[in-house]
């Protein structure tokens, strides 16, 4: 099974803070086509601002995004992982959550974040193998018996 650390080697993670207007964190999300974003108290993770909180807590609420913090209006219950986990274990945790974003860490520390379709990619690639490695076996001749297929 693979470890989410390898999901998240060579990535950057975009993070924004408190402070951030709702309206730039938008479009910070929205050039980097991320549905999520962590927010930093300093170096300290204090929630992630997602696509729902906008819906949500700003639109639905009717506050105006071009004054409103994102500190005011993020999700503040961390689903987290840790660094050495399996994949697996992180997409039954985020189906049990019902969220689709995952906040990793390492060693307390923000070491990224993966999204429900990143593990679910992960996923089918193991079961994509495995059906090969099945249908590989199911059809496999052995060469004693392909060396007698041709005499008689």
């Amino acid at each position: 099974m693979k470890r989410i650390s390898a999901l998240l080697d060579g990535r950057k993670t975009v993070v924004i803070e408190q402070s951030t207007l709702v309206s730039d964190a938008a479009r910070l999300m929205s050039e980097h086509q991320i549905g999520a974003v962590p927010v930093l108290d300093g170096d300290r993770v204090a929630g992630i601002f997602t696509e729902r909180d906008v819906m949500v807590r700003v639109v639905a609420a009717e506050r105006d995004a071009a004054r409103t913090q994102v500190g005011e209006v993020m999700s503040t219950e961390l689903i987290v992982a840790d660094w050495h986990e399996d994949h697996g274990s992180c997409l039954r945790r985020l189906q049990q959550a019902r969220v689709r974003h995952l906040l990793v860490l390492n060693e307390g520390r923000l070491a990224g974040i993966v999204s429900l379709r990143d593990l679910l990619a992960v996923e089918l690639g193991e079961k994509d193998e495995a059906i090969s490695l099945l249908n590989a076996y199911v059809h496999y001749i052995p060469a004693d018996l392909v060396r007698g297929r041709g005499r008689s």
